[in-house]
């Protein structure tokens, strides 16, 4: 069969990529990522440490940035984007703006951070006082509220898993729980650190029941990525990436009419699982549950057993890292 009229691919625009050893997430940071754009990974090499301040120093030494900008350029991406929180953060505002110099350097193309994407999201929707949720520890917790803190950002509350390993086997409804405990005070939009800690189904989610602009590591990371060569992040209900979703300075448009008066109406997002056609769709609660649990309520396969239902000692929700009360 001749197929020569098709006249082959379609071409693509490149996105390179940076990410620390243990990423989970490609298939996460795809689903931003519009067609005619290609995502070009590549990781930093593999250090025996633990989720920490340490391996997020090793993970952003500029030699190590270096070589991984260097093995992109063979593709030669129109943009190079350091996918990793703490990485970016670990140094400071300008220890973020050498890290950017460095890649630039490396690449001689555009280069961006997680972090600094995160700032320039901020400023995107005019939030100035955000409530932050991480899976960190404390001490890598407190290294970002620092951080925030020299740009000019406000913590107005915030929680944590005090997790130090296999933060991407964290299910949804821990993230959901996290974020409610988070938001106390004025605060214009909530933050969710760390790009190994998934999120793209949960924002919708979160946008409607908080009222707030809600912004993932993942999801500021490839807006600002796709906005440098003139491309727009693909995510349905997700304020960043929609203006007509925003009213005034960090605030939800068009949601009024979602708020009745038992609360807030949850708008559906494409379901987790793929349900069979003959099935009911999941109601919006059970759309955000963890994986199945035992009847001793030991965790599914979905989580390693190792750190029991994946969330440490916490969620810890102040400087004292106590527990919240039981529910």
């Amino acid at each position: 069969m001749d197929v020569s009229f098709l006249g082959g691919p379609q071409p693509q625009r490149g996105v390179g990529v940076v990410a620390p050893f243990d990423f989970a997430l490609d298939r996460e940071l795809w689903r931003w990522v519009p067609d005619e754009v290609s995502l070009h990974l590549t990781r930093t090499p593999f250090v025996p440490v633990e989720v920490s301040l340490d391996l997020a120093r090793l993970v952003s030494e500029h030699e190590t940035l270096h070589e991984a900008v260097r093995a992109l350029c063979a593709i030669a991406p129109e943009v190079v984007a350091y996918a990793c929180t703490s990485g970016s953060f670990v140094g400071g505002v300008a220890g973020e703006r050498a890290m950017c110099a460095a890649m630039t350097q490396a690449g001689e193309m555009p280069s961006l951070t997680t972090s600094g994407a995160l700032l320039g999201a901020l400023r995107e929707i005019g939030a100035r006082r955000i409530a932050v949720v991480t899976p960190y520890t404390k001490s890598v917790t407190d290294s970002l509220e620092e951080y925030l803190g020299e740009a000019g950002i406000t913590v107005t509350g915030r929680a944590y898993l005090g997790l130090t390993r296999h933060i991407w086997k964290v299910p949804y409804r821990d993230v959901v729980d996290m974020a409610r405990q988070a938001v106390v005070g004025a605060a214009d939009a909530l933050f969710i650190s760390c790009t190994n800690l998934p999120t793209y189904d949960v924002i919708p989610q979160l946008e409607a029941e908080l009222r707030m602009p809600v912004l993932s590591a993942n999801q500021v990371t490839m807006w600002a990525a796709l906005r440098a060569i003139g491309e727009r992040a693909v995510g349905p209900y997700q304020a960043l990436l929609d203006p007509a979703a925003r009213r005034g300075p960090a605030g939800m448009a068009g949601m009024d009419h979602l708020v009745g008066p038992v609360g807030p109406v949850v708008i559906p997002s494409a379901p987790l699982v793929d349900p069979a056609p003959s099935l009911p769709l999941p109601e919006p609660e059970a759309a955000l549950a963890g994986p199945p649990q035992g009847p001793d309520g030991d965790p599914g396969e979905g989580l390693d057993p190792a750190f029991g239902s994946g969330t440490g000692d916490g969620p810890y929700l102040d400087e004292s890292g106590g527990a919240p009360p039981a529910m």
